[in-house]
């Protein structure tokens, strides 16, 4: 029986992948095998000892604390284009709002509700909300991920011309996104060419502040700027000072921050991106299943900090061992496996950056399997062993 506990309210299409047979959904449990979140804060959470997984039913896990994770070998699972579609959509909202000064114009009119001359006053002030037509305009999209490919194919349905950059695409994004989308050589022929620039990239070190004084120095005069990925890719200093000097003349984001709250070229939303039934539907099914695999079988996929590895249940035992890639560390399980008789029907292998993950599937087990799991984990980098019978 394995104790699953959530930290936010998840959908119950998707806990219900998690039969009552094997898995005991507890909101409080102290101890818990599994955890299965959505934008609880975790940095501040103590990791209990026998946590073996951690979901996010979504795709950012900048709410989680992955490096503490990969340190104890606990897999970090998200839901990548669970929420795609919702997202896209949204982007295409504000790529209309950012156009079109619908928001405004909605406010302005609730403002004068109680005019005598309604109808007069709205023909004399509708030319102050006039805003130009993104027919025939050029897009920038900035990451050609699961959300990115979507809203650029979606761009183009609209008629916009687009222009993606994107240096680590992906080849399922490939197949998927439209050859009329013209590939470019850096973010900076992206920001110089479009009318529209959307961001669809992480968050991290290496991409925080993205958008800073050099990048709006090369940016098209004038240009619209959406932001739905997330809030730290934008330089807000940077961002106000293009805007006061016309080089961004909108900028629409989805993620609320003080300096940006007032100010009339900018529209904030309140983090609505996944915001649909569908999307947290689809992220919680999502993420259910990757738990569950990994629990029942060791498997792991869409995990943030351990490389993909999933081999078929055969009903055969299994150890799957997750450790530091270094050189070598095959052939040191190799000889445990031999040390103790062990006949090997499968063995794969993959890693990740710095860590590396196995999935052994065996003919047999010793009689003496604490033994075993002990003289595993006597390896040097070894991070984690798990038995699977």
């Amino acid at each position: 029986m394995f104790t699953i506990r959530t930290l936010n309210n998840i959908a119950p299409v998707g806990l219900h992948k998690l039969p009552d047979k094997h898995f005991k959904i507890d909101n409080n449990a102290e101890n818990p095998d599994g955890i299965i979140l959505r934008s609880f804060d975790m940095h501040s959470m103590e990791l209990n000892e026998n946590l073996m997984a951690v979901a996010r039913a979504g795709a950012g896990t900048n709410n989680v604390p992955v490096e503490r994770c990969s340190q104890r070998g606990i897999p970090v699972f998200n839901a990548p284009g669970g929420n795609a579609n919702a997202v896209k959509e949204l982007v295409l909202t504000g790529l209309l709002i950012s156009s079109r000064r619908v928001v405004d114009g909605s406010q302005w009119v609730q403002s004068i509700a109680n005019s005598d001359t309604l109808e007069k006053d709205i023909e004399a002030g509708k030319k102050n909300f006039v805003g130009p037509e993104i027919l025939g305009k050029t897009l920038g999209v900035i990451g050609l991920g699961a959300i990115g490919v979507l809203v650029a194919n979606a761009a183009l349905d609209l008629g916009m011309d687009v222009i993606g950059y994107d240096p680590f695409l992906s080849l399922e994004s490939a197949w998927h996104l439209s050859p009329s989308v013209e590939k470019a050589d850096s973010m900076e022929e992206v920001v110089a060419k479009s009318d529209y620039i959307t961001i669809h990239i992480p968050l991290n070190g290496k991409t925080k502040n993205t958008f800073n004084d050099d990048l709006f120095a090369k940016t098209k005069k004038g240009a619209r700027l959406l932001n739905f990925a997330r809030g730290g890719l934008v330089d807000n200093t940077a961002l106000l000072k293009a805007l006061e000097e016309g080089t961004i003349s909108r900028y629409i984001t989805d993620f609320p921050e003080k300096e940006l709250l007032g100010h009339e070229n900018i529209i904030v939303t309140p983090h609505l991106g996944a915001s649909t039934p569908e999307s947290e539907e689809n992220c919680a099914v999502m993420v259910a299943e990757e738990l569950r695999d990994y629990l029942y079988f060791g498997n792991i996929k869409n995990s943030v900090n351990f490389p993909n590895c999933t081999v078929p249940y055969n009903g055969k035992p299994r150890i799957a061992v997750s450790h530091r890639n270094i050189v070598n560390m095959i052939g040191q399980l190799g000889a445990v496996f031999t040390k103790y008789s062990i006949n090997i029907d499968k063995l794969v292998n993959n890693s990740k950056g710095e860590l590396a993950y196995n999935i052994i599937v065996c003919d047999n087990l010793p009689e003496n399997e604490a033994d075993l799991i002990k003289d595993l984990y006597a390896i040097n980098s070894v991070i984690k062993v798990r038995l699977l019978k």
